[in-house]
């Protein structure tokens, strides 16, 4: 019997890679460079190498693997196993992954978007553990979701429900790569929160991460706000309030309209935990409904960088056992 899945997060640097057992309980973890520079059948190349290299480290053999899940961003079509654009990949267009990687394994490949794999490991097996209706966001460069709602996952239309780091926020706001204008991605996400930082500064602010970087604006980080914060740095106290503010305003418009029981904050940008939570819980007890905000829960993600692996373990045993499907469960 196959007993053993495959979990693969696809990262525009690098690609982590996992193997679990049947408990998934991860039996050997990965990460190599993506090159996403050199395309799509390269890049596909480097995730057979990974599945290789977990192969020849844990002597399992793939003949005892039941399936693989893949953790794709952008826009795909999971049911079809067609990855349909990814931003931060060149030339990464319709690529039918799943039909790439029929030739070399015997047992099933299936795919989805990196963010909603993130949230079947939380779901499964992180902070969400039990829960039927939840939010998760994650925060890094961008702002990336997933919805389970009544204890499915919601995938919308053309599978991709749950875009709320395209909420728009301000009538005429920063520009955004999806057309439009004032996204709240482009404000709350590692990228956001740094360029508020540095407007303040162009406007004359001053801070102690000014001296960290010998004055060089690029080379501030989120992480820098949060150290800055700790220090109680009146522009980065000041910045990471108002980042949780505008994450608030947007989550009490989503609390209202999807009444989840818990929103799980996750991405690398979590790792300012109450830094920014606090502002976030206090606008969201201002401005949502009474009784959805009550019932609703706003805590960090607990999985870290293995919720993408684990979770694309996950939602590729779910589809080969028929729990689960691109447009709900069966």
């Amino acid at each position: 019997m196959k007993t053993h899945t495959i979990g693969v997060d696809l990262g525009g640097t690098n690609m982590k890679a996992a193997l679990y057992d049947a408990g998934f309980t991860a039996i050997r973890e990965i990460s190599i460079p993506t090159e996403a520079a050199k395309g799509p059948a390269h890049v596909l190349k480097r995730i057979r190498l990974a599945v290789q290299q977990l192969n020849e480290d844990t002597g399992i053999g793939l003949q005892n693997i039941a399936c693989m899940g893949l953790g794709i961003p952008g826009l795909l079509d999971p049911e079809e196993g067609l990855s349909l654009f990814s931003p931060n990949f060149p030339g990464w267009e319709h690529v039918h992954i799943v039909n790439e990687m029929k030739p070399f394994y015997d047992f099933p490949v299936f795919i989805d978007n990196d963010v909603r794999m993130n949230l079947y490991g939380e779901w499964q097996y992180g902070a969400a553990r039990g829960y039927r209706n939840i939010i998760l966001l994650t925060l890094g460069t961008g702002l990336g979701s997933g919805i389970v709602s009544d204890g499915k996952v919601v995938y919308g239309t053309t599978f991709s429900a749950g875009e709320i780091g395209h909420m728009n926020m301000f009538r005429q706001g920063r520009p955004c790569r999806c057309g439009s204008s004032g996204c709240l991605g482009r404000y709350v996400s590692a990228v956001g929160m740094v360029n508020t930082f540095k407007e303040k500064l162009a406007e004359g602010r001053t801070s102690i991460i000014q001296t960290w970087t010998g004055g060089d604006n690029e080379r501030i980080t989120a992480l820098m706000i949060s150290d800055a914060y700790d220090l109680e740095d009146a522009l980065a106290v000041e910045v990471m309030h108002e980042t949780g503010v505008l994450l608030g305003y947007g989550l009490s418009n989503v609390i209202n309209l999807l009444n989840p029981e818990a929103v799980i904050i996750g991405g690398g940008m979590s790792a300012a935990g109450e830094r920014l939570l606090r502002s976030v819980r206090e606008t969201v007890k201002e401005h949502a409904l009474k009784l959805s905000g009550s019932k609703c829960s706003i805590v960090q993600a607990e999985l870290g960088n293995r919720a993408g692996t684990l979770g694309a373990a996950a939602y590729a045993y779910r589809r080969l056992k028929g729990i689960e499907s691109a447009i709900g469960n069966p």
